[in-house]
């Protein structure tokens, strides 16, 4: 499958709207409740979820994988991955195998993060944009084992038009966070029509929130995001969030 198959599958499964799942601060939620949480939210009719990750504590993509076997549809992707915690061969094998198992249902998104990070795995933050093309470079490096043959969409946190430049010309897309859709119409622009472009906002919670969220999203979508993933605050409380996510999705249901 070419990238541009990549892509068009990928807009597909996604749809227009996806959910962040709540990151609290405290400790990880118990995985029997993130089960349930994202089975609320197939059911509630979003057909994505994201979740996070820092460096130490938890694994996403081991996460994912628990979640992807919960649930029946719902497409799951790491917002993001952070290049610090695993080296490029065995993300990408991990990845791979994720795309393997759950054909259609997976997309990695990866990120450089924060220096502190890095500093926490024994790693050099380095030059951010240096350092995200030498991880992709090695992705695809010659293994003992080889990674299973199978595509899969590989996007990058890009909140700046050189690391943008870098997602359209090293990967299938970009997933900006935090942006208005001014930001939007302008990576949709140096991404060109071809590659995937996913953003992450922050759902409004006060009074008419879900209006609100909604015609956000309609704007970030008509300057040319394919999907939004709606998020909380860090520091949300995980059942709180879901259930905030969950009153928000029949004003999200529709959208295109």
């Amino acid at each position: 499958m070419g990238s541009n198959a990549v892509v068009e599958a990928a807009r597909q499964a996604l749809g227009p709207v996806g959910a962040f799942l709540p990151v609290p601060t405290d400790s990880a939620p118990p995985i029997d409740l993130q089960r349930d949480a994202v089975r609320r939210l197939e059911r509630a009719g979003y057909r994505a979820a994201w979740t996070n990750e820092t460096v130490g504590g938890k694994d996403a993509l081991v996460q994912l994988a628990v979640l992807l076997a919960a649930t029946e549809r719902m497409m799951f992707g790491t917002g993001i991955a952070n290049i610090g915690a695993r080296s490029p061969q065995t993300a990408h094998g991990a990845a791979a195998l994720l795309a393997q198992a759950y054909p259609g249902r997976f997309v990695l998104g990866l990120g450089v993060g924060y220096p502190q990070q890095a500093a926490s795995a024994g790693r050099e933050f380095g030059r951010p944009l240096a350092t995200m093309r030498g991880y992709l470079d090695q992705m695809g490096a010659p293994t003992q084992l080889p990674a299973p043959d199978v595509p899969y969409p590989r996007i990058i946190g890009a909140n700046g038009p050189r690391m943008l430049a870098l997602a359209g010309e090293l990967t299938d897309g970009a997933l900006p966070a935090g942006q208005p859709p001014e930001f939007t119409a302008q990576a949709r622009q140096v991404l060109g029509p071809d590659k995937l472009l996913v953003i992450f906002l922050h759902a409004d919670t006060g009074p008419g929130g879900p209006a609100a969220t909604a015609a956000t999203v309609r704007e970030h979508l008509a300057a040319g995001a394919d999907h939004v993933l709606a998020g909380l605050p860090i520091g949300t409380d995980f059942t709180a969030g879901v259930d905030q996510l969950e009153q928000l999705a029949p004003a999200l249901a529709g959208l295109a």
